[in-house]
């Protein structure tokens, strides 16, 4: 996750883990559609003051970036297969979302490397996936603004002046860009932009018996599990002592509460550096023969399906499976296209969150990448 963002929080205890946290945020209960039915999971905390992350070192969260990160998460890796042996040599593979579009395939670089120095590497790194991943700044933005439009969610008067007024590729918009998002975030109306078509998280005091009544009939439309307020339950449960605990973290016993995001750590003003583009590090790692597959629900307008897309186009690679709908159970679970290299993979109705929104396409998804298989075409 990323930026800032708790892997714990998010894919641990949302999307992927053995377990999920109740809506008190008191105790937990099973996932069914975990991950871990499929591979060992390693969660990461990344980069450091993320989390229950840390350093003795408090300088350290002021020079925080891409670079810093990726290396900090290679060190880790080599000791943790040094302190637990009995994974080394094992296939491994790395996947994230969002930012992570960044950490995943630069971590992935930083493994190749050391691998390439060393006869005998103890990570044996056979591929990753990402979703709705930070990929190139200039196609990011371009397939965003296209995205908005294109679902109705700007007007055509915000979309021209945005193409008009915006240089993506500067280092600062201008202040005519700056008003035109400014006016695209009022066209948008009180949403949830990383889920475009499904309920908002309201706090319970503000939701009457109507709010209840079409929250639960827009939910029942995509998956009867759906909650847009787990982040919450996230917050309440990792704030509990004996839980704190029982995970031994938090020993200094910090003064102030646990958070599933860190703004202070991605602080425009502490994160010294971050790539432009990710795309020549994925022609490096296509070369070097690394599965990679870049999936994307195709309701989020953060990192949207166009943005994704017109980022991929720039790589420029030979089609061998043309586009076609792969089904989860009996239902279109969305679309794919393999390329010389890599698999694209839309995921229907699911937005920035995958696994949290379509948790069995999300399986489907983890259980064809980990066998280097195409999606299936029927059910």
């Amino acid at each position: 996750m990323g930026p800032g963002c708790s892997a714990i929080a998010y894919g641990a205890s949302e999307e992927i883990g053995p377990f999920k946290i109740n809506k008190a945020g008191s105790n937990l209960f099973l996932n069914c559609f975990s991950w871990n039915t499929e591979a060992n999971l390693l969660f990461l905390e990344s980069p450091v003051g993320v989390g229950f992350s840390y350093t003795n070192t408090s300088s350290d969260l002021m020079e925080s970036g891409d670079e810093r990160t990726a290396q900090e998460n290679l060190i880790f890796l080599i000791n943790w297969m040094s302190r637990f042996p009995q994974y080394q040599y094992r296939d491994f593979y790395i996947a994230g979302e969002s930012y992570a579009g960044h950490y995943v395939p630069q971590l992935a670089k930083k493994i190749h490397e050391y691998n390439k120095a060393f006869q005998k590497p103890i990570i044996n790194l056979k591929g990753f996936m990402v979703g709705n991943p930070d990929m190139d700044k200039n196609n990011d933005k371009l397939g965003t603004i296209t995205y908005w439009w294109s679902h109705a969610m700007i007007s055509d008067a915000t979309y021209n002046s945005i193409l008009k007024n915006c240089n993506f590729t500067a280092e600062r918009f201008s202040k005519e860009c700056d008003s035109a998002i400014y006016n695209a975030a009022a066209d948008f109306g009180d949403i949830d932009q990383y889920s475009i078509y499904t309920p908002k998280c309201r706090p319970q005091q503000q939701t009457n018996e109507t709010t209840k009544f079409v929250q639960m009939h827009k939910t029942r439309r995509f998956l009867a599990e759906y909650d847009p307020c787990t982040e919450d339950y996230a917050e309440i449960y990792y704030n509990h002592p004996e839980v704190q605990r029982a995970m031994h973290a938090n020993h200094t016993v910090i003064p102030y509460k646990w958070t599933a995001c860190s703004d202070f750590v991605f602080d425009k003003w502490n994160w010294r550096d971050s790539d432009n583009s990710m795309l020549p590090i994925y022609k490096e790692l296509i070369a070097a023969g690394l599965r990679i597959w870049v999936y994307s629900g195709d309701t989020d307008s953060v990192i949207p399906v166009t943005a994704t897309r017109f980022s991929l186009s720039k790589l420029n690679l030979p089609v061998k499976t043309r586009w076609y709908p792969w089904y989860s159970g009996d239902q279109v679970g969305g679309r794919t296209e393999v390329y010389e290299g890599l698999t694209f993979v839309t995921i229907r109705g699911a937005g920035h969150e995958i696994p949290l929104l379509q948790p069995q396409s999300a399986l489907i998804l983890l259980r064809s990448f980990l066998a280097g298989k195409e999606l299936p075409r029927s059910y």
